[in-house]
């Protein structure tokens, strides 16, 4: 919120006074003191630009409703009735005359025949820039470090002594951007330079935070562009807008080359600054003059995409002559965006930088800076102290020397220009002078030698020498002579400089017709590899994300994700095959991996989960049957295949059906019979884990709900044994209920008895199975009070953050 003075406090008890305070991203205005008071009521919180869901369930609220702001006083007019939105006369009245939504702008009276309470929870559309705002559904806050939540994220491990591991310390993560693929939107990301224009970036940062997302607004003196880049790199047909001087656009380039962004973004430009030369190029015009900002949004949506060339600096000193030692021995920038040029301009950008520095407070106006410049030509004109500066260079262009071309114009200075405007929007260049027409996309860079003569009459539209066209370019000299790349300026001591082709930066330029327009892929093909974690891999390293990746082995190579992953497998004879109950492993979101349910596989991207490789989480067995009837017909068995529960081939069996009370009279009955060996065979199997008689006695018909005399399941006789084959089996083929049946003796589940015995694959598949983890035994103990029993403090742990997710969807699902 920034400070505000002589307006309505919205939140005014009565009596309060002070500074009031006005919110950029609703325009809430109130006392300092009654903020408190407004954060209680939810009616007048500040609207959601995040979501804080948790990572798990972020892709199931993607909608974003209005958010409704009471108003006291309001422009424009109701948009149900169409007539204006008007405040009352008296400054005491304290009624609400209309509701705004603080996203798409619409207003409505504050009356039952214009505001119709159904629109509140209603899906907002954004509004008029709807195709550039980043959605709230976007962005999604990460747990904070001991919340219960902080279980997905990496925990620091405790300092060990004698030269054990000690924890590495980490800057956490807020937010991650998981983006949804979208044709019709391009987002933009702005960033603004405060500094820029005299006090006009601090009244422009408000204004985009009001129409946009403010999450998608940076204050460059915040850290700089790296940040916003950084945690925007993975969203598709990103572009940025870059409010400020020339030297703001470069700084965000060069973020971009730092963090190899690819594919590289579009860069606009709203100039702020005093030369402006790149946005004049681009059509944005020599400086912002109070244009409505919804205007430029819009230009910047529909704007043309075209290439930028940038060149790279390479200085090295010359050593054949000795060095006075008054310079430096490099540039300030090493890339050029706009034009390099040494001698006498160089020589005045210098003076008025040191100026600056030394009274910023005098160099507050555009205008007043154009003065200085022009008062420092006029000395220079006078003085010539640069009139021999063709005696101290050597120029060659494309390998050929031009040095004495320089000398016979007697040059007082050599500006290589990338971009047709210069000096704050002069044309140096003669287009009559070059053979080919220049272009900021052509790979070649003009070479201009100005007098002292020249340099003032570019204000009047004249021209300097045009020395070459050249696409590489060596500079070496024999003297400290002043320098300048792209308005930063400083003196280099002797040096040999080389000038190359470095690539070429996407830019965003002012519609025109005829204009070529640079065609950018809608949605970039994604070229990952995909990983095969196996089960015992997980169970054992699921707390350690680098063991986990490490102990991943290489499936195949994608170049495309485009269709299933088992389709694509099945493709490809060379490719290890998966088991039918694979799946996903979110390796991005989080500081830890974590599973992605089956059921909302329909809900995320590649892009939500991985970001150079797909790794997925398979079983031990490869070869265990999707269904019962793919085992009745690999072992060859005759007659029709049977279910994996109570059920017949004509269909589920009810509890009075003669198969099932055959089956339950076979489970739950008095002394064993001989038709009841095989029940009592299935229980023996699970205690001595053959998978193998498990199988072939479920595939004869027999229930896997069979127990014992005590109650026990064989469920419960494989959990308390680790017999993970048999517990991943019963999993997947007994009926549900199996998972959290309890005995007769002590009142457990096979969770109970897996916790006391410490088995942690065993309870990490019955939480994933089902497993209802605060279910007390006759004891009134939980698995977790078990598994602390045991002092096994870090299964407790997981078993603890496991029970309050379940208390978490519990509530959800009764909301």
């Amino acid at each position: 919120m920034k400070d505000l003075d002589n307006k309505e406090c919205i939140g005014d008890l009565g009596g309060k006074h002070g500074p009031r305070m006005k919110c950029a991203a609703c325009k809430i205005i109130s006392h300092a003191s009654c903020i408190s008071v407004l954060m209680e009521r939810s009616q007048l919180q500040c609207k959601p630009t995040f979501r804080d869901v948790g990572v798990r369930q972020y892709r199931e609220q993607t909608k974003t409703t209005h958010h409704w702001v009471h108003r006291r006083t309001e422009k424009g007019k109701c948009k149900q009735c169409g007539k204006s939105l008007q405040a009352k006369l008296t400054f005491s009245s304290k009624e609400i005359v209309a509701l705004s939504c603080a996203w798409c702008k619409a207003s409505f009276h504050n009356k039952e025949a214009c505001f119709n309470p159904e629109r509140i929870g209603e899906e907002c559309t954004l509004g008029t820039h709807r195709s550039i705002i980043v959605p709230p559904s976007w962005i999604v806050k990460l747990p904070r470090k001991g919340n219960f939540k902080s279980s997905l994220r990496k925990t620091p491990q405790k300092k060990k002594k004698a030269g054990k591991k000690v924890s590495i310390p980490r800057e956490p993560r807020t937010f991650v951007i998981k983006p949804i693929p979208t044709a019709n939107i391009t987002p933009v990301l702005v960033f603004i330079n405060p500094k820029s224009g005299g006090n006009q970036g601090a009244k422009l940062l408000q204004k985009f935070q009001w129409l946009l997302n403010p999450r998608q607004v940076f204050d460059l003196t915040q850290g700089g562009p790296r940040m916003g880049l950084e945690l925007f790199r993975k969203v598709p047909q990103l572009r940025i807008l870059a409010c400020g001087g020339d030297g703001t656009v470069g700084w965000v380039l060069s973020v971009l080359d730092q963090i190899n962004f690819v594919p590289p973004p579009a860069v606009g430009v709203l100039p702020l600054g005093t030369g402006n030369d790149l946005a004049r190029a681009l059509g944005w015009g020599g400086g912002y003059t109070d244009e409505p900002i919804g205007k430029i949004l819009a230009n910047i949506g529909n704007s043309d995409t075209v290439l930028l060339d940038r060149w790279s600096l390479k200085v090295e000193p010359n050593t054949s002559v000795p060095n006075t030692g008054d310079g430096k021995d490099n540039l300030p920038l090493n890339v050029v965006n706009n034009y390099f040029s040494l001698g006498v301009d160089a020589h005045i950008a210098l003076e008025f930088h040191e100026a600056r520095e030394a009274h910023p407070e005098k160099f507050n106006s555009r205008l007043r800076n154009k003065m200085f410049y022009g008062q420092a030509g006029g000395k220079d004109l006078l003085k010539r102290k640069w009139k021999g500066l063709a005696e101290f260079v050597t120029l060659e262009c494309d390998g050929k020397d031009l040095t004495p071309k320089l000398k016979e114009h007697k040059v007082h200075a050599i500006v290589f220009l990338n971009i047709p405007s210069y000096g704050g929007g002069t044309h140096p260049w003669n287009k009559s002078g070059g053979q080919f027409e220049p272009a900021t996309d052509d790979g070649m860079i003009e070479v201009v030698g100005l007098t002292t003569y020249q340099l003032p009459l570019l204000q009047a539209g004249g021209h300097g020498t045009c020395i070459a066209q050249c696409r590489t370019a060596r500079i070496v000299t024999s003297k400290t002579i002043p320098m300048q790349v792209d308005g930063e300026a400083c003196k280099l001591n002797p040096s040999n400089i080389e000038l190359t082709l470095l690539n070429k930066a996407v830019m965003l330029a002012k519609k025109k017709p005829g204009r070529a327009n640079v065609l950018q892929e809608k949605l970039e093909s994604l070229n990952i590899s995909l990983m095969k974690i196996m089960m015992a891999d997980y169970e054992q390293h699921h707390y350690d994300k680098e063991l986990l990746r490490q102990s991943a082995v290489p499936v195949t190579d994608l170049e495309q994700v485009r269709v299933l992953i088992n389709k694509y497998c099945s493709e490809l004879p060379d490719s290890p095959k998966l088991s039918p109950d694979w799946c996903f492993i979110d390796s991005c979101t989080a500081e830890r991996f974590f599973r992605v349910d089956r059921a909302q596989e329909n809900l995320h991207f590649i892009t939500d989960i991985a970001t150079d490789c797909v790794f997925v989480l398979d079983q031990e067995s490869p070869t265990l049957p999707q269904t019962p009837e793919d085992e009745h017909r690999r072992l060859g068995a005759q007659g029709p295949p049977v279910t994996s529960s109570l059920e017949s081939s004509d269909g589920p069996a009810s509890p009075f059906s003669p198969k099932a009370g055959k089956l339950l009279d076979r489970s739950l009955s008095g002394p064993p019979t001989s038709s009841d060996i095989p029940s009592r065979k299935i229980i023996k199997a699970a205690k001595t884990g053959d998978l193998v008689m498990l199988k072939d006695l479920h595939l004869q018909g027999y229930s896997l709900l069979s127990i014992d005399s005590t109650g026990q399941t064989a469920l419960h006789h494989g959990s308390r044994c680790g017999h993970k084959d048999i517990v991943r089996y019963l999993i997947s083929y007994a009926p549900n209920s199996i998972i959290n049946m309890i005995d007769n003796e002590t009142g457990q589940t096979a969770l109970h008895k897996a916790a006391a015995g410490r088995q942690r694959s065993i309870c990490y598949m019955l939480v994933a199975g089902g497993a209802n983890l605060n279910i007390q035994d006759n004891d009134g103990r939980t698995a977790r009070m078990l598994a602390s029993n045991a002092d096994d403090f870090e299964l407790a742990f997981y078993l603890e953050n496991q029970e309050q997710f379940q208390l978490i969807d519990f509530r959800s699902n009764n909301i």
